[in-house]
């Protein structure tokens, strides 16, 4: 197994492996975590027809699945084929869900229900979209409000037919053409090739285990039909991460990742993106998908700023623990923090931004600004303190636009002296100037002066 950890972290993380397998009865289990792009520490528990699996044995993914639907998703509106605010009706007409958007559908906030009708989709061979479609009616949308949170298996059914319309072919197709090969991602498919593990449900009451069916959820596999391995799983943790290969820009992975919707009210610990699940741990962010079919259960994470990820597959109905994938990420951080990097001047500042660097004044309120290594300006709260900030690019014209924070897609521009001495920063109407309350500056500047407090 890939590792590049020390012994002591490895034996802690397969302690939490080896606890998770064996208390709860798992057949098999995989699990590692990733690093700066690179596997980090992969190991497994159980066998498979015999054997230990391997980051090359494919497990059922599950709803791992609608990431890449997803992404399909957002590559048609990049190409400018569709719009997020676009109304379903736009492209597939004719069900009771038409008035909402595709936003909404890919951000689990339509109202859609949970599950098609009839009989367990996960359990039964699937059938045509037409027939999804039809049964798209009245009953199918609750009464929820359309802003919060509702899973919808078929929201993403409907989303796989989408593409398919808009592309001329199965969404399957699709997939494999415009994110699997791209990827080199060849060990996912829509049906299992050996080596694959069995999908299984382990009596509750006794070591004894019962084979799990593995249908064709046809118009419904956009939600999760994919079989995986770890290693093509570790390529899209990567992706995830930012590591797109031109599948996608990394900027649109990055909007995937914002949340759209939460599903835990005031405490926001878990909510949906755009096609990516998101869930809050400690400090981390993170952004991915669960997935469960029957016999199955997977999940894979990844935190962006961190530059980490946590992957693991199991084929069990039930039992893996949803604290296993943090676990091994806390682990990784508790006994194996990273090293920054050591600090160097930067060799290629721009050394007319100086003159912009330093402390700037909203009000009586004090900020600074600082040059980044990579060329951007970075504003927010000075002495510490809490408040709005932001990164700002340069568009090589004077100006600055916001990067992220409240100030995301704001104009920045400098106001200057007549001999050219920044004095005052114009971010969207807020006046920053040098000192509080410039006399001289815009609004909010010009006041009468400060005088001593008064009983």
């Amino acid at each position: 197994m890939v590792t590049s950890l020390l012994p002591s972290t490895q034996r802690v993380l397969l302690r939490r492996l080896a606890l998770e397998q064996s208390e709860n009865r798992v057949p098999s289990l995989i699990a590692g975590v990733l690093r700066d792009g690179e596997t980090a520490w992969v190991d497994s528990r159980g066998l498979v027809n015999g054997t230990p699996s391997t980051t090359d044995t494919q497990y059922r993914i599950g709803s791992i699945t609608k990431t890449f639907v997803g992404v399909l998703v957002m590559r048609l509106r990049d190409e400018g084929r569709l719009d997020l605010a676009d109304k379903l009706d736009d492209h597939l007409p004719g069900t009771a869900l038409g008035n909402r958007s595709v936003g909404e559908i890919l951000s689990q906030c339509s109202g859609l229900t949970a599950e098609p009708a009839g009989q367990w989709w996960e359990r039964t061979q699937g059938g045509t979209p037409e027939e999804l479609l039809a049964t798209v009616d009245s009953s199918a949308v609750r009464p929820t409000p359309r802003h919060q949170f509702h899973y919808s298996n078929v929201g993403f059914g409907i989303l796989g037919e989408l593409v398919a319309r808009i592309r001329g072919a199965a969404w399957h197709e699709v997939m494999e053409r415009e994110i699997l090969r791209p990827l080199e991602m060849r060990r996912t498919t829509m049906m299992p090739v050996e080596p694959h593990a069995q999908g299984l449900a382990v009596h509750p009451w006794a070591d004894v285990v019962l084979d799990e069916p593995a249908e064709d959820a046809g118009a419904m596999a956009p939600a999760g039909q994919l079989w995986s391995t770890f290693d093509d799983m570790a390529r899209w943790a990567r992706f995830v991460l930012g590591d797109t290969d031109e599948v996608l820009h990394p900027d649109t992975v990055a909007e995937m990742r914002v949340p759209g919707s939460v599903d835990d009210g005031l405490e926001w610990r878990a909510g949906y993106g755009l096609g990516l699940q998101l869930l809050r741990h400690n400090k981390r962010c993170l952004a991915g998908h669960s997935g469960s079919m029957p016999g199955f259960l997977a999940s894979v994470w990844a935190d962006p700023a961190e530059r980490e990820a946590v992957i693991f597959m199991a084929n069990t109905t039930a039992g893996v623990t949803g604290a296993l994938g943090t676990d091994l990420l806390d682990a990784l951080a508790e006994h194996e923090p990273r090293i920054p990097e050591p600090w160097r001047p930067q060799p290629d500042v721009d050394m007319g931004l100086l003159e912009l660097t330093g402390e700037w004044y909203w009000g009586p309120s004090p900020h600074v600004l600082r040059v980044l290594s990579n060329g951007l300006l970075d504003l927010r709260p000075g002495h510490g303190k809490r408040g709005r900030a932001s990164r700002f690019r340069p568009n090589g014209d004077g100006t600055w636009t916001g990067l992220d924070g409240y100030y995301a897609g704001e104009i920045l521009r400098i106001g200057r002296d007549a001999d050219g001495t920044p004095n005052h920063l114009n971010l969207n109407t807020f006046i920053f100037t040098r000192t509080p309350y410039a006399p001289a500056a815009p609004v909010p500047g010009g006041v009468s002066g400060w005088r001593p407090a008064r009983d």
